[in-house]
């Protein structure tokens, strides 16, 4: 947090009914010192009056273009269905707004480097959606790794299983088409195997499984069933870079999912992390044990790591320290400090996917370029 003025921000998805936005970006914003929640945007002047009422914001628009044509506003966040993040991100980078766009970052790897180099072109400063790895918890499990608290890594696991795949409303249907972007393989794998990589490095190579095993999905509102061409369950294993192996379960299961799980085993210690959900929603707990010892202890991340303001709910607090590094990205006062991820990370988890996909359809293992 900071005494500076803090940066005038439009989000252009803004719906209070609907979507990502209420649930983690309006809170976030609304609460964080670093930002003025400056303007925001919906397709209807009607439902962006409704967000500005709510979240106390500057202005509303029912017109991204007009909105990023004001000089007052000199950053943008995209929280949209992944279909349509490319057009007004690629509008806000154009405006020379700083631009913090959802993840995935666009639908195909070549529209992800296509707004990272135009990024680039234009200056700016980025983020993107990856908010686990700003998870304090998840910052904490890094820094012990890095300071050795297990000794060099021999092997890591981590495991995500949700319910509730098999039936949703036409609002959420949409995500039932493979190449649209926005399902299990991008989203919950992506996320969690991030995180995964910011504690314990990236895979030199995997061996993967990518599976569709709901077929059909209900519509509960229109009593459809609708075929189902998205992944659900996504298996990989590999080695790593620093030369231990990994693996990772993700799955969209029926009913009952049994929530987050991540194992890591070193020569001189362990530390294990659970939650009821994925840690970009929710909080996590890390226990540990190291010099001998088989009983592991609760392990509390420092205070410091705390980088946004209290908000309720997991997803807009992690958010919010997205939002911090954001805020120390643009400034030029994030050295030393977590790095937030920028668009030219979310290239590198763009590829990482591509290489799990093209091995699970190959049949072999894949070297992560």
């Amino acid at each position: 947090m900071t005494t500076q003025q803090p940066i005038r921000i439009g989000l252009i998805g803004a719906n209070i009914h609907q979507g990502w936005s209420p649930r983690a970006h309006l809170p976030a914003l609304q609460a964080h010192p670093d930002f003025d929640l400056a303007a925001v945007c919906t397709t209807r002047q009607e439902s962006a009056d409704e967000a500005k009422a709510a979240f106390n914001a500057g202005s509303a628009w029912d017109d991204y273009n007009r909105m990023l044509a004001d000089a007052d506003i000199e950053a943008a966040t995209i929280s949209l269905r992944v279909p349509r993040h490319y057009e007004p991100t690629t509008a806000a980078l154009r405006a020379g707004k700083h631009t913090f766009t959802e993840w995935p970052l666009g639908r195909t790897t070549a529209e992800a480097i296509e707004m990272a180099d135009l990024a680039r072109q234009q200056g700016v400063k980025t983020a993107v959606g990856l908010q686990a790895r700003a998870n304090p918890a998840i910052v904490h499990l890094r820094n012990l790794v890095a300071d050795g608290y297990v000794g060099r890594v021999m092997t890591c696991h981590v495991r995500l299983m949700r319910e509730g795949v098999l039936s949703r409303d036409s609002g959420r249907t949409w995500q039932r088409e493979d190449d649209l972007g926005a399902h299990t393989l991008t989203i919950a794998c992506g996320h969690t195997i991030d995180a995964l990589c910011s504690v314990v490095g990236e895979f030199a190579d995997v061996a993967t499984v990518v599976s569709t095993q709901a077929t059909t999905w209900h519509e509960s509102d229109t009593g459809q069933d609708l075929p189902v061409t998205s992944p659900d369950n996504v298996l990989v294993s590999g080695n790593l870079q620093n030369g231990g192996v990994g693996s990772v379960q993700i799955g969209s299961t029926a009913w009952a999912g049994s929530g987050y799980r991540m194992e890591i085993y070193g020569e001189e210690g362990t530390l294990v992390a659970v939650s009821v959900d994925s840690p970009q929603l929710q909080q996590v707990t890390i226990r540990g044990a190291r010099g001998g010892s088989n009983d592991l202890q609760d392990l509390t991340p420092a205070e410091e790591l705390h980088l946004a303001p209290e908000i309720p709910g997991g997803a807009a607090y992690n958010v919010g320290q997205l939002y911090s590094q954001f805020a120390a990205s643009i400034r030029g006062t994030d050295n030393g400090g977590p790095a937030v991820p920028d668009f030219d990370h979310a290239i590198e988890l763009h590829r990482f996917i591509d290489a799990i996909r093209q091995s699970s359809d190959e049949g072999r293992r894949i070297v992560v370029a």
